[in-house]
């Protein structure tokens, strides 16, 4: 079904938190930990990582590596759905019916284990927009045309951003790591964000040129098994490919700033 392609990612329970969450012996360490910020009597040495320089590259792993639950909350309403069409003899109500019902599973699912609702409320809503929609219609296949439109979006956006200048990769690492629009300033990050993004110009591409000529045919059980694979899959790929690509240019700076000896 259609859900908001993710583009945050939070560590779900039984998976490494990342920096800043570990097991410490003292309580004032455990403090510092938590915040990022050196323990009270600590000294940061020159040339040593800066908490922003190693919560970049955190991030980056986090997304690439992390995104087996979203996998899960967003392509099980999808999987339903195509089994109760299959099953149903091609009836719309009751698929859709068992897709919302799915997603109900998830949320609640979520809620018991106490975990971020942010991803599966985003991907519920966009399964009852296209829900309604493909039920306002009375045609299976439009239950995907949100998530197409979507990708629409996402994909215009990218290039745009890309083409006046400002890639949205690196706005939105300036973002998340607190750096805001510094990296403006670096030729070299300008340069490799910009790179980067064109990465997700061809992941919101790629699945345009597979699910809009399914959708023409009106192959409703490909066009699902697709967006399945085209969906959190993809984005695990496009986002460790990113890590891939900023990675080496972080690294390179903190090393260039280690003191000389």
């Amino acid at each position: 079904m259609t859900a908001a392609d993710p583009a945050e990612h939070e560590p779900s329970i039984g998976e490494p938190a990342g920096p800043g969450h570990g097991a410490h012996a003292g309580g004032q360490d455990d403090a510092s930990a938590q915040d990022g910020t050196p323990a009270q009597g600590d000294v940061e040495p020159h040339g040593v990582e800066s908490v922003q320089e190693v919560r970049q590259e955190a991030l980056l792993l986090e997304r690439a590596l992390g995104g087996w639950r979203g996998i899960i909350d967003s392509g099980l309403p999808t999987v339903v759905f195509i089994v109760a069409y299959l099953v149903t003899g091609s009836q719309l109500a009751p698929s859709l019916i068992a897709a919302i019902a799915a997603g109900v599973v998830v949320v609640v699912w979520r809620l018991v284990r106490r975990q971020s609702l942010q991803q599966v409320l985003a991907g519920f809503i966009g399964l009852l927009i296209a829900a309604w929609f493909s039920s306002r219609t009375g045609r299976a296949e439009d239950v995907f045309v949100p998530g197409l439109l979507l990708n629409i979006g996402y994909g215009t956006a990218f290039l745009v951003s890309i083409l006046v200048r400002w890639p949205l990769l690196g706005i939105a690492m300036g973002y998340l790591t607190g750096e805001g629009t510094a990296w403006r300033r670096d030729p070299q990050l300008r340069r490799v964000y910009a790179a980067a993004s064109w990465i997700w110009v061809g992941v919101f591409a790629l699945r345009l040129v597979v699910q809009v000529p399914l959708y023409l045919m009106g192959a409703v059980a490909p066009l699902g098994i697709v967006k399945i694979v085209l969906g959190w899959p993809l984005y695990l790929a496009g986002a460790y490919a990113t890590y891939r690509v900023l990675a080496p240019v972080y690294r390179a700076k903190r090393a260039a700033k280690q003191p000389e000896s």
